[in-house]
């Protein structure tokens, strides 16, 4: 299987030279999701919505590239505030708690622009059974 590039359509994945996701045969490399809603291209102030937004982001490029949530072994979480922590692990709960992958979390001191409090960055690996 060849390597694929999934976009969300945004300009900014052409200006910076990145793809939401690179399908390389069996994986799935989501890169790092902020909480934009890009059918409306605003922000929620809240870490719940931002992260809600990041997981409906993260599923339809995972979707895009033939894969599902239930194929997310390994997720990275960045937060710029560590008090944020529980209102992410809440979504994170509701959206993986029956997948469980590996994670990390880190307590960053800025993402590209302040009003982002949240990124999430996921790898996939497709299930063969």
């Amino acid at each position: 299987m060849s390597r694929r590039l999934i976009s969300t359509g945004s300009p900014f994945e052409k200006t910076a030279g990145y793809s939401r996701a690179v399908i390389d045969g069996d994986f799935a490399f989501v890169s790092g999701t902020t909480g934009y809603d890009y059918t409306t291209m605003t922000m929620p102030a809240d870490v719940t919505n931002q992260t809600r937004n990041c997981f409906k982001t993260i599923e339809s490029a995972l979707k895009d590239g033939g894969f599902a949530m239930a194929d997310i072994v390994r997720a990275t979480y960045y937060i710029t505030e560590a008090k944020d922590a529980d209102a992410l692990f809440a979504v994170c709960g509701e959206k993986l708690g029956d997948i469980r992958p590996a994670a990390t979390l880190l307590v960053v001191a800025g993402l590209y622009k302040p009003e982002m409090k949240v990124e999430i960055e996921v790898t996939a690996k497709r299930r063969t059974a």
